[in-house]
């Protein structure tokens, strides 16, 4: 009787090879892949217009109306269509960025995780031949390069659009480099939300297993951090601090984090209610004004401060989803 040797699968067949694991993941979502390089291209064409054709049939009508003199027509306050257009667009392109952390999050939540937990599809994977490890692996790393591609590459248009028409920006849309959905998409900020978004979404697949309920919290937690953060920010850097006497300009530009009146002592006190009249200071004893405030030279500290927070949040979510996946394994 001749014996039979049963040779034990290799380790490739046992555990397909990251590559074949990518492929695999890439087809499963492949709708929300199609939409992320849809919204990507959106995204860029609105952006490439507005810098090039539309800049310049913008700032054509503007100084055709004599915007741009000294003493601007009383007209300059009602924009016409070329400037309606070139605003509506800028607006488009940059709230695409500005939304993205709360897209990541539904999906990481909801499709990424969420379902294939409720649906038992993780669990049927790990049963043949994925390891849960390396199958986190794969949908948080996957993502995470797609996302950080498309929104650098998104960040570095938005830059293009705003050095160079940054006298457009500020004359028509009365827009400064801290204010909200400028100073995100102008930095890392916007790429560290995007990836801060996903690893908190994973996180909550994880933890709810549930598909709404997962989408449900992971865009709640995506929402607070950011708004958290926006309030947070200028606390990030310290401020720079002007004064000036009654009667002289203060000065300060860029982001004020807090302006008052001093007196003789030197304490902070808040404006007095008739600033601005002859003689205010005499009968109040104010002796000078102040502003703490970030000057545009403050941007990438910003910039940097706020990111670092956003990757150390999203470092510390990763390593609590492998923490809490290899808790919940039988």
């Amino acid at each position: 009787m001749t014996a039979v040797t049963v040779k034990a699968p290799a380790a490739a067949e046992r555990f397909p090879r990251p590559r074949g694991l990518v492929l695999a993941m890439l087809r499963l979502h492949r709708s929300a892949l199609w939409f992320w390089l849809m919204l990507v291209t959106v995204a860029a064409g609105t952006l490439l217009w507005a810098t090039f054709p539309g800049a310049d049939a913008a700032w054509a009508e503007y100084t055709d109306m004599g915007c741009d003199r000294p003493r601007p027509n009383l007209g300059c306050d009602d924009p016409g269509p070329a400037t309606v257009r070139y605003q509506t667009v800028v607006t488009l392109g940059t709230s695409i960025l500005g939304i993205l952390p709360l897209l990541t999050g539904a999906w990481a939540g909801g499709a990424l995780i969420g379902r294939e937990l409720e649906n038992g599809t993780a669990q049927l994977a790990w049963t043949q031949s994925v390891t849960p490890a390396r199958w986190l692996a794969a949908k948080l790393a996957v993502p995470a390069l797609l996302l950080t591609v498309g929104t650098l590459a998104l960040t570095l248009l938005h830059r293009v659009l705003w050095s160079s028409n940054s006298t457009l920006t500020g004359a028509m849309d009365w827009r400064e480099w801290h204010d909200d959905g400028v100073f995100e998409v102008n930095g890392t900020v916007a790429t560290a939300q995007a990836l801060a978004a996903l690893a908190v979404g994973v996180l909550a697949g994880l933890l709810l297993r549930r598909t709404l309920a997962a989408l449900g919290v992971a865009v709640l937690a995506a929402a607070s951090l950011v708004h958290v953060l926006d309030d947070l920010r200028p606390h990030l850097w310290p401020t720079k601090t002007v004064t000036a006497a009654p009667g002289a300009s203060l000065g300060s530009d860029g982001m004020v984090v807090e302006d008052g009146a001093l007196t003789a002592a030197g304490a902070r006190v808040p404006f007095p209610a008739c600033m601005g009249e002859p003689a205010c200071a005499d009968g109040t004893g104010i002796t000078g004004y102040y502003a703490d405030h970030h000057p545009a030279s403050h941007f990438w500290p910003l910039q940097l401060a706020e990111t670092g927070i956003l990757l150390a949040v999203a470092a510390a979510a990763t390593a609590a989803a492998f923490v809490l996946l290899a808790r919940r394994l039988p």
